[in-house]
């Protein structure tokens, strides 16, 4: 069962949310509640998926996010927003979120992106992708650098790191592959640390600005 909690300063989101999500049969949401309850809540139930609103009135989901990274386990969390271009989303990948969802997101969708987020996945609308990738986080890795770094990657790597830039999660990327998910973990754990980032959004950047994934759709990978 994946424990998910809701952090939004709207009761509606809250209650949305909650029913959808309630509707799968391996989804159970521990709460449901406002920023100000989040980090103390996340203590009290160690949810492992944690949708969190990254504008609030009482506390902003950035200030939430770095107390629970800085957590000794802390739950996978993915920010939510009402805004596709919204200022803080370079802020809340490089600290660590896990993905990026919209408020509006298709609900039949949500408990697949939830499945997704706890088995170690990547979401990310592609509207936010195409915006990130463009340049709307600052340029610390730029094109020759992201090519230098991925030359780094053996052939089986840069295919994992090609469907770590889909989304997919690590027992999607073994079914993929053909490969067992303690052996996708084992690459995926490789290719962060030949790529020297932290995470799989991080690790995704890098792989578009490298060229991989055009590489990819023109040979057919997706």
């Amino acid at each position: 069962m994946i424990r998910v909690l809701v952090v939004d300063d709207e009761a509606l989101i809250r209650t949305g949310f909650t029913h959808i999500l309630e509707a799968a049969d391996d989804i159970e949401v521990v709460a449901a509640v406002p920023g100000g309850q989040a980090v103390q809540t996340v203590r009290e139930l160690c949810p492992d998926v944690v949708l969190l609103d990254i504008r609030m009135p009482d506390v902003d989901g950035l200030t939430i996010l770095a107390e629970l990274r800085r957590m000794p386990k802390p739950p996978v969390v993915a920010m939510l927003t009402t805004f596709d271009t919204d200022e803080y989303v370079a802020t809340a990948l490089r600290s660590g979120a896990a993905g990026f969802l919209l408020k509006d997101t298709d609900p039949e969708q949500l408990p697949y992106l939830v499945r997704t987020l706890a088995e170690e996945g990547t979401v990310l609308s592609s509207k936010v992708t195409r915006l990130v990738v463009g340049g709307y986080l600052d340029n610390n890795v730029r094109e020759p650098a992201a090519v230098r770094l991925t030359a780094r990657l053996t052939e089986r790597e840069r295919a994992v790191l090609v469907l770590m830039a889909e989304g997919l999660a690590n027992n999607e990327i073994g079914e993929r592959l053909h490969l067992s998910t303690g052996t996708i973990k084992g690459h995926v754990t490789n290719v962060l640390g030949k790529l020297q980032v932290s995470s799989r959004v991080q690790a995704a950047l890098i792989a578009e600005r490298a060229g991989l994934l055009t590489h990819a759709q023109d040979e057919g990978v997706r």
